[in-house]
């Protein structure tokens, strides 16, 4: 199944075109618009809802959210509302920020790849609906669970460049975010890394991982 969307960067499009945008991309058949939160631009979730809210069927997809300016909690319960309101046309994404900028916001941890590993496993813990408890080295919950998780959980997709961070991705997440730029080569090697890190978590390989899979797996390039 193919499936059709665009990238809405923020680069130039102030949050008053936001909505028009979407409407356009639904009215000309687009299955998807994908958003990304950069510092210190537009709100990734606010503009989400506000997407989702003006149109009927679009998908909106948040490529990335910094995982080092929100509580997990938070994430949790941002993503699980949006899920409710629209089901199953919201695609959260996660990435753990650009280093300079969390510097600036006094959010830059030490471990970048330690917040991810913790953040999105509390991230799809909570959307499935269980009640965690975790303490970890940037993650402590203690008894915590939605009142309202999604009858479905979303997919959590989360951004990876280095080989590292592929390799995670690959093992903790239902999803990647690449930098498109890094053309059709890149990406091979990407979806290689990703391989290996689904390997050491005992799921599938990419490839075979599509739609009506056990463990499926979703990649989105951002160009």
């Amino acid at each position: 199944m193919t499936t059709l969307g665009c990238i809405l960067a923020p680069y130039g499009h102030p949050p008053s075109r936001f909505v028009p945008f979407a409407r356009t991309a639904e009215a000309a058949g687009l299955d998807e618009v994908w958003l990304w939160e950069d510092c210190f631009l537009e709100s990734g979730p606010s503009a989400a809802a506000a997407m989702l809210g003006a149109t009927e069927r679009l998908r909106v997809g948040i490529g990335v959210m910094p995982l080092p300016l929100r509580n997990v909690a938070l994430a949790a319960m941002e993503t699980a509302t949006l899920d409710g309101m629209f089901p199953g046309r919201f695609l959260p994404g996660v990435g753990h920020g650009v280093q300079d900028w969390m510097g600036q916001v006094g959010a830059r941890v030490a471990s970048p790849l330690t917040l991810m590993r913790e953040q999105v496993g509390a991230l799809r813990s909570l959307l499935a609906g269980e009640r965690v408890t975790t303490s970890g080295r940037y993650v402590t919950l203690d008894d915590v669970a939605l009142d309202w998780p999604p009858v479905v959980a979303p997919p959590v997709l989360a951004a990876a460049k280095g080989p590292k961070t592929l390799r995670l991705v690959g093992e903790i997440a239902d999803g990647v975010v690449i930098d498109g730029d890094s053309g059709v080569s890149g990406a091979r090697d990407a979806i290689a890394l990703l391989d290996e890190g689904r390997a050491a978590a005992g799921m599938p390989p990419v490839a075979e991982s599509g739609p009506g899979s056990a463990h499926p797996f979703r990649a989105v390039a951002f160009a």
